[in-house]
């Protein structure tokens, strides 16, 4: 793991306002990313629950800046660390309810809520329709902010609302209609939290959903590096167009920057090998989006979400 770069310690929490859950100062981030790279949080929150949450939003200075992150798997945090408040969901936001009336099945599940453990979760109850994301690494969370995606289906297929909050501590409710969904993305405001969503769900036999769980499972692993230090797929796939074919035509396939590399294995994944920092990485994924530009002409889009200062560029 590369070292981190501090940030000095001020007097950020005397100006927070008193919670229930916990504020952790200087706080590393890398443990918390899949990258394993980044540098600190000035201040790190842990919300002890939704009201929590809200009380927070609604009494914090205005002048303090607040980032939200969930289990860091699509995640790339600067080597200069994140100022202000990031927010990270716990237990607290990790509930997961079935609902049954007017002979409708629907699944409340938490923000905080791995989208793995919310497809097994549905599994166990004898619900279908979430088997997908046994494919998706992340949260609830994140997956309602990119409208996540895999193997033929989305969040928008079997989404009926959201909750969020807002920068000023409103609490707030979202139809997906509502939501603007697209491909990868959401149009939520870009500082609204989700703490929580009701999927649609339908009867299914428990055994032939984890059997489709299980392909899904053996898909992902084949054909990706799931056993490396990885942010996931790195860039969106343009229209018509697959963002790994072009990255491999582009002659990008184990390029290699410091100890960041493009994945042999699949070429939309970037590795950290060791000791990578995340400037090794940023700038491994400009200069691969700059070669890619020059060989077809088409410009990839980030899929992974960068925070925190001090960033890469192209080599």
């Amino acid at each position: 793991m590369n070292a981190m770069t501090p940030i000095p310690r001020n007097d950020l929490i005397a100006r927070l306002p008193e919670v229930r859950g916990s504020y952790t100062a200087n706080a590393p981030l890398s443990s918390l990313t899949w990258f394993r790279v980044g540098g600190p949080a000035e201040v790190l929150f842990r919300p002890a629950d939704c009201a929590d949450l809200v009380e927070f939003l609604a009494m914090k200075p205005a002048d303090v800046p607040v980032t939200v992150i969930g289990v860091g798997s699509n995640l790339l945090v600067r080597d200069g660390g994140v100022r202000g408040v990031v927010i990270r969901l716990g237990r607290g936001f990790t509930g997961f309810e079935v609902i049954r009336q007017e002979g409708e099945i629907q699944i409340r599940a938490g923000a905080g809520l791995s989208d793995v453990n919310l497809s097994m979760k549905a599994r166990d109850a004898g619900l279908s329709g979430l088997e997908f994301l046994r494919g998706v690494p992340g949260t609830v969370g994140g997956a309602l902010r990119m409208n996540a995606g895999a193997y033929g289906s989305e969040v928008k297929d079997v989404l009926v609302s959201a909750r969020w909050i807002t920068a000023l501590g409103e609490m707030r409710e979202s139809t997906a209609a509502e939501l603007g969904f697209g491909y990868r993305h959401c149009s939520a405001p870009a500082d609204a939290i989700f703490v929580d969503a009701l999927f649609r769900a339908v009867p299914g036999d428990p055994e032939t959903i984890d059997a489709r769980m299980k392909e899904i499972s053996a898909a992902r692993n084949l054909s990706q590096p799931v056993k490396s230090s990885t942010g996931g797929s790195t860039f969106a796939n343009p229209p018509g167009r697959k963002a790994w074919e072009l990255i491999d035509a582009a002659g990008c396939r184990g390029l290699v920057v410091g100890d960041a590399e493009v994945s042999e294995q699949h070429c939309n994944f970037l590795i950290n090998r060791g000791n990578a920092t995340a400037a090794d990485l940023e700038t491994l994924g400009e200069t691969v989006r700059r070669r890619v530009f020059e060989t077809s002409g088409v410009g990839l889009h980030w899929e992974i979400r960068r925070i925190g200062t001090g960033q890469g560029g192209g080599a």
